[in-house]
């Protein structure tokens, strides 16, 4: 339900606006949050918009975040963007203010907030931001910022716009974008390029990946491997599209180990919708880009064992 009437006016009701995303951010959620201040800030001057969460520095070329003092949530309007589910927003501060709104565009599973508008079949959060700005057009502006802000995260959500969710209106508001001045090119090249160190571990996704009978590639990330090649659990995001270049596969796994010897699961798919599977592992997501948790090796080989059953149904 697009609450947009409802939205603008707590936006204008309020002096001071503090924006929230999810744990982990992706260009989408910083890219959503960022824009959606930027347009606030330049249509509304005189009004408090921070960007709160933990500050990741690969992102920072989308927006830096700021540190803010507890108090101003007195008497603020919250809103959060990109985050389907309360225990995933970042920075735990978020249930302070006068008044929260959520803005997202994965399943709506977990419901939060005194106003939330969720679309399941947007692209991303960052096209909902665009359209809610379209809506306002007259009332609001949308700097170059903003436009670049937003169109990374379309980038970002859509896999350079080759995902099963990008439609002809996300193409659309791209194009809308590029014509408020995002520069499409730059930020392609931007979220493209990887580091020496990430070019060997995609190097090692390639060699280690194993692909089943009906199509399901699977690779562990350990630690070990992680910390030869000095990266951060959060840089291996830039390797989770890899697999789903070859043409056998038609989901894939990367599971990534964590400090603590878990596993974290990050679940895509051409075809099959595995948001299923990702649920039984406490997690969710998109029919076809969903994440999850795996406590030791063995649910791990459970997780490939249900996708392999999902795929194999589907060929029948």
């Amino acid at each position: 339900m697009e609450n947009f009437n409802e939205i603008m006016n707590a936006i204008k009701k309020y002096s001071r606006i503090i924006i929230h995303r999810h744990q982990r951010p992706d260009p989408d959620a910083v890219g959503s949050q960022v824009g959606l201040a930027e347009i606030l800030r330049s249509s509304f001057p005189y009004k408090e918009v921070f960007v709160v969460g933990k500050d990741i520095p690969e992102f920072d070329w989308i927006g830096q975040m700021d540190e803010i003092d507890t108090s101003l949530y007195d008497d603020a309007l919250v809103i959060v963007t990109d985050t389907a589910n309360a225990p995933r927003i970042d920075d735990r501060r978020f249930n302070l203010g006068d008044m929260l709104i959520k803005i997202d565009h994965h399943p709506d599973d977990e419901p939060y907030g005194d106003v939330s508008w969720v679309d399941d079949q947007a692209s991303s959060c960052s096209e909902m931001i665009y359209r809610f700005y379209q809506r306002f057009a007259k009332q609001l502006k949308l700097p170059q910022q903003a436009a670049n802000a937003l169109f990374a995260g379309i980038v970002g959500d859509t896999g350079r716009f080759m995902y099963p969710a990008t439609t002809p209106q996300t193409m659309l508001v791209a194009g809308a974008l590029m014509a408020a001045g995002a520069d499409a090119a730059a930020i392609c090249r931007r979220e493209d390029a990887i580091t020496l160190p990430l070019a060997k571990l995609s190097a090692f996704v390639y060699q280690h990946l194993a692909i089943t009978d009906h199509g399901i590639g699977y690779v562990t990330l350990d630690k070990k491997t992680l910390d030869q090649l000095q990266l951060t659990e959060a840089e291996t995001s830039a390797v989770v599209p890899l697999p789903g270049k070859i043409t056998d596969v038609v989901a894939w796994v990367i599971f990534v180990q964590q400090e603590d010897g878990r596993f974290r699961v990050r679940l895509r798919s051409k075809g099959p919708a595995i948001n299923g599977v990702a649920k039984n592992h406490h997690g969710g997501g998109h029919p076809m880009a969903s994440g999850a948790k795996a406590a030791n090796e063995a649910e791990t080989k459970q997780i490939i064992s249900e996708l392999d059953n999902l795929a194999s149904q589907q060929l029948k």
